[in-house]
C-alpha cells in the first residue's frame, strides 16, 4: 500500500528513521531500518523550506506526508530527465520507474555519484569559493546549441555539472517496477503533480498494441494518482504512437490538452524535449519529436 511504502532508502537526505542517534547507529549517524521503524520527513539540503501542500484525506494520517514523491518518470531509462529536472525543482521529490534491472542499477549508481560529487564541493566551500550553477541559463544554452549546431555533441552531460546545484541531486531516485501492473501500489490518490512518459516502446505490431503504456485502463490509473491540475507529459519520435496516445488521451474524460501557449510557459518542457538520452539521439539523427501535454481536470462525479 502507498501508506506503507518506505522511501528512506531512496531519499536519505529527506527521510530518517526515528532514533537514528540512539544506540545501534553507525559512524555516520545512520542505522539500518528495522521492521516497524517509523519514517519521518525532513527538509532536503540546500533548499528553502517549502510550504506544506494541502494533502488529500488519504495522506493526512501518514507520518511522512511532509515529503512526498510528486514527479514520476515512467520508463526513465538512463535518467537524463531526472538529472535535468532535479536542480529546477530542488524541493520536489521525483522518482524514475523502470522495468529493466540493469538500467535501474546504472541510474542508482549515477545518482549516488552525483550526490557524492556535490557533497565534496560542499566540503570545499569552507576553504575556497565554489561557484553555483545558473541552471536556467545552462539549460537554455544547451537547447540553443541543439538547434544551431550542425553536429550534435556525441557525449552530452544531460544536466550533470561540476558546480554546485540546488538540492545536490538528493531529490531524485530510481526503482524497478512494472508500472502497468503496480503503479497504484506506490502512490496514493492525487499524490503526483507530474507524470512523464517519454519515448516509450512503440510496440509496432498490432497484437502488441495492448502492451503500450497509454491505454484506457492505464489512463484511469494515471488519473487516479495524478492530482487535479497535474500534468501528463508525452513525447515520442514515432508518429503512429503519437496519434495513438493523442486519440486515447482526447477520449479520456479526466484529461484535457494544454494549449501551445501553456506548453511554452512550462519550465519542464525543455527538459522533456531535450534532456533524455533518447531525445538527444533523435536530435543527432535530425528526427521529429511529437509532444503532447495534458492536464488532469476535476472529476464531475466526485464529491
Amino acid at each position: 500500500r502507498p501508506s506503507t511504502q518506505d522511501w528512506a532508502p531512496y531519499y536519505p537526505a529527506y527521510f530518517r528513521a526515528n532514533g537514528a542517534e540512539a544506540d545501534g547507529a553507525g559512524e555516520d549517524g545512520k542505522r539500518p531500518l528495522s521492521e516497524g521503524t517509523v519514517v519521518e520527513a525532513k527538509r532536503g539540503p540546500g533548499c528553502e523550506a517549502p510550504e506544506a501542500p494541502e494533502a488529500p484525506n488519504a495522506l493526512k494520517e501518514e507520518p511522512n506526508n511532509l515529503a512526498r514523491v510528486e514527479f514520476a518518470d515512467i520508463g526513465c531509462g538512463y535518467g537524463g530527465l531526472l538529472v535535468a529536472l532535479s536542480p529546477l525543482y530542488p524541493n520536489t521529490l521525483m522518482v524514475g520507474m523502470e522495468i529493466r534491472t540493469k538500467l535501474v542499477r546504472y541510474l542508482q549508481k549515477r545518482i549516488e555519484a552525483l550526490r557524492a560529487f556535490q557533497h565534496g564541493l560542499l566540503d570545499q566551500r569552507s576553504s575556497r569559493s565554489v561557484e553555483w550553477v545558473d541552471v536556467r541559463s545552462k539549460l537554455d544554452l544547451e537547447i540553443s546549441a541543439l538547434h544551431t549546431s550542425s553536429e550534435a555533441v556525441d557525449e552530452p552531460d544531460n544536466g550533470e555539472t561540476t558546480r554546485l546545484v540546488p538540492g545536490h541531486y538528493e531529490n531524485i531516485a530510481s526503482m524497478r517496477i512494472n508500472c502497468q501492473k503496480y503503479l497504484p501500489n506506490f502512490f496514493a490518490k492525487s499524490q503526483l503533480s507530474k507524470i512523464f512518459v517519454l519515448f516509450a516502446d512503440p510496440h509496432f505490431k498490432r497484437r502488441k498494441h495492448k502492451a503500450r503504456i497509454v491505454t484506457q485502463t492505464l489512463l484511469a490509473e494515471y488519473a487516479y494518482v495524478l492530482k487535479e491540475g497535474g500534468i501528463f507529459y508525452m513525447i515520442t519520435d514515432v508518429r503512429d504512437l503519437y496519434e495513438w496516445n493523442v486519440k486515447h488521451l482526447d477520449a479520456f474524460p479526466l484529461f484535457e490538452r494544454m494549449t501551445q501557449e501553456e506548453v511554452d510557459k512550462d519550465p519542464a518542457v525543455p527538459c522533456v524535449v531535450h534532456s533524455t538520452e533518447e531525445g538527444r539521439k533523435v536530435a543527432r539523427n535530425k528526427g521529429d519529436k511529437f509532444l503532447a501535454c495534458y492536464r488532469r481536470i476535476a472529476d464531475p462525479f466526485e464529491v
